[in-house]
């Protein structure tokens, strides 16, 4: 059971990767793609984390609300 769950998750953070437009917009490079992450990662170990957190969760938010209206 926990396999399917974890197999679940990668899809589904897989597919917010798609719907960010980051496969297109980086030609589906997976160097770009991860370099990315790790940037955003590196950004959460810093002092920096709790505001980037707030912008990044209310842009997520936004995005969200705005892909149901359209």
């Amino acid at each position: 059971m926990k396999r399917r769950e974890r197999t679940r998750q990668l899809i589904e953070l897989g597919g917010l990767v798609a719907k960010a437009g980051l496969v297109e917009l980086t030609d589906d490079d997976r160097a770009v793609i991860f370099g990315l992450l790790t940037s955003a990662a590196g950004t959460l170990q810093g002092e920096d984390r709790d505001q980037a957190l707030v912008l990044w969760r209310r842009r997520g938010k936004r995005a969200f609300g705005n892909e149901r209206d359209g």
